[in-house]
């Protein structure tokens, strides 16, 4: 399946994302006296990095958290300095000596001390090189610090001054790595907890979140809850106890989420399958508790598959389709959109761009219609809200991976019944404008996959067609919406790659720049200066002759095109890239030069800001396709369509308003007689050129 490029990513927990990949301690402290939206206090460092055994005590201890937060930046020498072991043992044991007599706030400096601590275990994770290892001395002596701490009999008091401290020595924890030894400190909290307690309190709780997803990297800790079954059935209580708060933002869905991780080890698994199965079957597969049920669910399916009868979750694929996809609409007999919530408005407007786009996809490519033995008449459009709700559900809704930004379906284009469908999301980042990210790029894989490609997509990776496949969809998304590439013309100015290396470009040797940029770029130089090459090749595409394709490419081509692809990128990179050859239609010979007729075009088309260029044809009966185009020129003009009517900005059937001049309508079954439509000039433009033909 062809693979969109990336997206922004929505920082909420997926449990696909944490499994296998060791992290780094907590960075710096959000809470207490350090929790502030200004800037970090200005520190010394070398208050820190030049003093060692009481100095450094007293140094810590009088200094603001503010201050010792700064520490957590600390690199190179200074990291040396401030975080050798022998100076963390030393405030190790000073947190032990404070903690026998803890009061329960912060007058005695703890927070101070567990903060050093913490930010000496971050930054030597992050700067082992420098600050050297550490070893059984430093061990020894923060379990003495920790055990002191949750010993004492005010680090249990439910108030806003101890939970500033104690939050920080629950994440520090973590950052110690003695996540086995503290699981009692975790199971008393989370069993301890009310929905009463608030601020740091509950961001303490929260933080055992931490403790408990890293743990699962430690055998130890797994062999502490083996020993221990009270633990995982600790985990589920809070959850069922506190599922009033789940949002899938909060502490509850995190730590609960972590239950999945049961089921991930083969010496939890018995204890983990009843619970995830209750949770998954307790709560909603959407909502506010869809975060939740989905991230265990793929646990249960990842991490313990092939049992989905035992879970009861065999269906929920089809469960989830009519709960998750709301909206159904229908362009045409082939093209439908299912989406979460899109409106009326935002449905018509990508039926337009979709059905316009078929117009200039078939102009670049210049097929004889479907390649033989594809049935794929109909193409399904999902379209999540956003971003996270794409990967929260799609896994599992349609099996596909989700760590891209859109996916394209093909299946076996000759299977009777198959249906195509590119599986998207919105661009939530970009509102309040309305975008379906990829949603040109994903639906040329579509046209390209029928009108080009034999067999299905598989079929085609049998040789390296990635730069054609990737480039002509990004070629024709940036083309037919009339948008500058950026970042494509940047990359022509590197230089980086011949074109002969780009024919050997795979989604295994490539990163997504090479992918995309330079498959662009590729695609967009052999159309404009080897079109017949394109024919050929194409030709050997729709007739599923791979390795003919592929001798026309590194035999025939070869390297012959390479010096000239180097000029080429000079020039694009100056942002000359030239045009595409097109095959115009014959000037429209009417005397007025508003009337277009079947097949011909009028150039020099033009208007000022706000104004419009209003036009008409006449169309005779039995037309079964009607395609308006504009091109060329400066400014920005808006196509509108309003049938037996003026066409406005305000009243009109169909319109395309991608920037520039670039637009396409295509109506089908218009109506007999005279029709109408209109360029806005939403910048003034001029040199346009306007064509018409119909079928």
């Amino acid at each position: 399946m062809p693979k969109s490029p990336d997206t922004p990513r929505d920082p909420r927990p997926l449990a696909a994302e944490s499994q296998g990949k060791p992290t780094a301690p907590a960075a710096g402290s959000t809470l207490g006296t350090a929790r502030t939206a200004r800037q970090l206090t200005a520190c010394d460092t070398t208050g820190f990095t030049g003093k060692s055994g009481a100095a450094l005590v007293q140094q810590v201890e009088s200094a603001g958290l503010d201050c010792v937060n700064t520490l957590f930046t600390l690199t190179g020498n200074d990291a040396k300095g401030a975080f050798d072991e022998a100076q963390m043992v030393t405030v190790a044991n000073a947190l032990r000596d404070t903690a026998a007599g803890y009061p329960g706030d912060n007058s005695t400096s703890a927070g101070q001390l567990v903060l050093f601590l913490r930010a000496g275990y971050y930054v030597q994770w992050n700067n082992a090189d420098a600050v050297g290892p550490y070893g059984t001395g430093l061990r020894s002596a923060i379990r003495g610090a920790l055990d002191a701490f949750f010993a004492a009999p005010h680090s249990k008091d439910v108030t806003e001054a101890n939970g500033a401290t104690l939050a920080e020595a629950v994440t520090l924890i973590d950052s110690a790595r003695e996540n086995a030894r503290y699981t009692g400190v975790v199971k008393r909290l989370l069993g301890d907890y009310t929905g009463g307690w608030t601020g740091s309190m509950a961001a303490a709780v929260g933080n055992t979140a931490t403790v408990i997803e890293r743990g699962f990297e430690l055998p130890e800790f797994t062999a502490a809850l083996q020993a221990d079954p009270s633990f995982a059935t600790t985990m589920a209580s809070f959850v069922t106890r506190n599922s009033a708060q789940l949002t899938g933002s909060d502490p509850v869905t995190r730590i609960g989420i972590q239950i999945g991780n049961l089921v991930a080890s083969d010496g939890l698994r018995a204890q983990g399958r009843p619970i995830v199965k209750d949770l998954v079957n307790r709560y909603p597969l959407v909502g506010a508790t869809g975060p939740l049920t989905m991230n265990l669910l793929w646990f249960a399916e990842n991490k313990d598959a092939g049992n989905c009868s035992y879970y009861g979750t065999c269906d929920v694929p089809a469960k989830l389709v009519p709960l998750v996809l709301t909206s159904d609409h229908t362009c045409n007999p082939n093209l439908r959109i299912r989406s979460q919530s899109m409106t009326a408005r935002q449905n018509t407007d990508t039926c337009t761009s979709l059905v316009n786009q078929d117009a200039f996809f078939h102009r670049v490519v210049k097929d004889n219609g479907p390649v033989a033995d594809d049935r794929n008449t109909a193409l399904e459009v999902v379209v999540f809200d956003d971003y996270y709700n794409y990967s929260l559900y799609a896994w599992e809704m349609y099996h596909i991976a989700v760590d891209n930004g859109g996916m394209y379906e093909e299946g076996n284009p000759a299977a009777p019944g198959n249906q195509a469908r590119f599986i998207a999301h919105q661009a939530d980042w970009l509102r309040p404008g309305f975008q379906i990210w990829n949603l040109n790029h994903e639906y040329t894989h579509y046209l390209d996959g029928r009108y080009d490609m034999y067999g299905d997509f598989e079929a085609g990776m049998t040789t390296p067609t990635i730069w054609w496949v990737e480039g002509l969809a990004e070629y024709v998304s940036y083309g037919y919406r009339g948008v500058h590439y950026d970042d494509a013309v940047t990359q022509a100015g590197k230089g980086t790659y011949p074109l002969s290396a780009l024919f050997d470009s795979t989604y295994d040797n490539a990163d997504s720049t090479r992918v995309y940029n330079w498959g662009y770029l590729a695609v967009r130089y052999m159309l404009q200066s080897h079109p017949q090459d394109v024919d050929a090749l194409l030709a050997e595409y729709r007739a599923g002759d791979w390795n003919g394709a592929r001798t026309l490419l590194k035999t025939t081509i070869g390297t012959r095109y390479d010096a000239d692809f180097a000029t080429w990128l000079k020039a694009c990179a100056a942002d000359n890239c030239g045009t595409p050859p097109t095959d115009q239609a014959p000037l429209c010979t009417a005397a007025d030069t508003r009337q277009y007729d079947k097949n011909c075009r009028r150039d020099g088309v033009a208007a000022t800001t706000g104004d419009y260029g209003y036009s008409f044809l006449y169309l005779p009966a039995g037309v079964r396709q009607l395609t308006i185009t504009t091109s060329g020129g400066t400014g920005n003009a808006d196509l509108y369509y309003n049938g037996p009517t003026w066409a406005t900005t305000s009243s009109y059937q169909a319109k395309s308003t991608n920037p520039g001049n670039g637009e396409t309508l295509t109506i089908s079954n218009p109506p007999s007689g005279w029709v109408y439509f209109s360029l806005h000039a939403q910048q003034g433009f001029g040199g346009v050129t306007v064509t018409t033909t119909y079928s």
